[in-house]
């Protein structure tokens, strides 16, 4: 089975200026996840998807290959990572190279681990998966939430057999944290959702699950990887 692993770094992030490059630790955010990739031995091509030429040079520095840059619509922000999927999946094919799975891996997730990877593609066996994505469980139940009247009034807020339930009675719930995207290549080219009979969920660790979005994220990551 030949796998293709998609790492998506777009540049001109507006919530964290070059956050894709950022220096994290000594090394440039998505290094790790171009390593992760590498230290799987899963893959036969790690392809970072990108506009900028810079980024695809600190890409191949740290061992991923980057044959063509993202277009303009592509690099849009109204297109989606799944939209870079699919272009990459037919550009390889274009050039002679096709692939059973992809994997996207966003390179917001530095903490995931080649295990992790690694137990995506086990999952997908075992279940004979059309797609596997990564989730963690959530910080506090969304039992505990709801919206707010206009003069932010708590009265009916809550269910009233919820405040008599104990924590750790309550149901687990879980939230695709971002980190794992697997999906069978042929089966993502002809559904219009990957969400479907066939996709299952990976459970990761809420450690390796950090997502990078804006500046308090990036210290959290900073603060984990310290220790």
């Amino acid at each position: 089975m030949k796998n293709i692993a998609i790492i998506p770094a777009r540049s001109g992030s507006k919530g964290l200026k070059d956050k894709n490059i950022k220096d994290l630790k000594g090394k440039p955010l998505l290094a790790y996840t171009i390593k992760a990739a590498r230290d799987t031995d899963l893959f036969d091509e790690i392809f970072v998807s990108t506009d900028s030429k810079e980024y695809a040079q600190i890409a191949q520095d740290w061992g991923a290959s980057v044959p063509f840059l993202r277009g303009e619509v592509l690099s849009s922000d109204t297109a989606s990572s799944w939209d870079v999927v699919k272009h990459t999946i037919e550009s390889f094919k274009e050039m002679g190279n096709e692939f059973e799975t992809a994997a996207l891996l966003q390179p917001t997730s530095p903490l995931r681990k080649a295990q992790d990877i690694v137990n995506g593609y086990k999952l997908m066996q075992s279940k004979n998966a059309n797609a596997v994505i990564s989730v963690c469980e959530v910080d506090h139940s969304p039992l505990w939430c709801n919206t707010l009247p206009g003069d932010h009034s708590l009265k009916n807020f809550l269910n009233q057999d919820l405040v008599s339930t104990p924590r750790q009675a309550l149901p687990s719930y879980y939230r695709i944290n971002g980190a794992i995207y697997i999906v069978k290549n042929e089966y993502l080219m002809t559904t219009d959702s990957i969400y479907k009979e066939g996709c299952y969920a990976m459970i990761m660790s809420k450690e390796n699950s950090i997502d990078i979005d804006d500046a308090v994220d990036f210290k959290i990551a900073e603060a984990l990887l310290s220790s």
